[in-house]
């Protein structure tokens, strides 16, 4: 593990740790990958993410793209200016960079995503809102 994938952890969770009370119970986290892209600049970063039934991740935006990717499960996100979209698993999602959302398992498992993210280098992977 590199430094910067310590840091990386670190903003994750100094950021999420405010809701981990209420929002943040029952997610787990796996990084996957992590590796610089010959897109100068970028990163593409993998996660795979757990939801215990009802859990909800806390509101986040992220410095680049993410696309969603429901492996089990029922999740509904929550992107701001728009309507909630609820995904089953197989069905996927494009998140835009710097675009505010959470998601919550709405189903009656547990539920768990592909968190695929091409981010600027060198940026937290996960950000206030």
């Amino acid at each position: 593990m590199t430094h910067r994938d310590i840091a990386t952890r670190l903003a994750m969770l100094a950021i999420l740790a405010p809701a981990a009370s209420a929002q943040q119970s029952g997610i787990t986290r796996t990084d996957l990958l992590h590796r610089d892209l010959d897109v100068p600049g970028r990163i593409v970063a993998q996660v795979r993410v757990g939801f215990a039934a009802g859990a909800q991740a806390a509101r986040h935006k992220h410095p680049g793209a993410e696309v969603a990717y429901v492996l089990d499960g029922t999740l509904e996100y929550r992107l701001d200016g728009r309507e909630p979209i609820t995904l089953t698993a197989g069905e996927s999602l494009f998140i835009p960079a710097g675009i505010v959302h959470s998601a919550q398992n709405v189903g009656a498992g547990e539920a768990e995503e592909l968190a695929t993210y091409v981010v600027e280098k060198g940026k937290p992977l996960v950000l206030p809102p």
